[in-house]
């Protein structure tokens, strides 16, 4: 157990790097304040239609995931591996705008995906659900 405590640490603390060094390579200090003063999704409502029609946005999903979740646990191509393949058309805890979100954001007890509450800004947080969006193999 002590051993996942500190994975999880290290995890949240490598997401916080990757942010920063994202935000840095975008412009420095401007990007970084662009991305977390964007917009946070009102209740109810589902930004990633929007972030979906912006290039910008996609690409900060993509990097942020690539630097933070394809770096460590989720591959970017369909291998096999203890953390799903994101890309495909099935989603264990559900495959919702909201639900990808959601189990982003709080993690998922018993497994190594952490919780990036607090870690990335929601912001990017949607920008990477879009990013996983656009990149899906499985379109509907």
């Amino acid at each position: 157990m002590k051993r996942f405590g500190f994975f999880a640490s290290a995890m949240v603390a490598a997401a916080c790097f990757v942010v920063a060094a994202v935000g840095v390579a975008q412009g420095g200090a401007a990007a970084a304040a662009t991305a977390s003063s964007a917009p946070p999704a009102a209740a109810g409502v589902d930004p990633v239609p929007n972030l979906l029609k912006s290039p910008s946005d996609v690409a900060r999903g993509k990097a942020i995931f690539v630097g933070t979740c394809g770096a460590y646990c989720h591959h970017m191509t369909n291998t096999a591996g203890d953390a799903p393949f994101l890309f495909d058309c099935y989603w264990i805890h559900g495959g919702s705008d909201q639900e990808i979100f959601q189990t982003i954001t709080t993690g998922v007890p018993g497994t190594r995906m952490v919780s990036f509450k607090g870690a990335i800004p929601d912001a990017d947080l949607w920008r990477i659900v879009a990013y996983l969006k656009s990149a899906s193999q499985c379109k509907k």
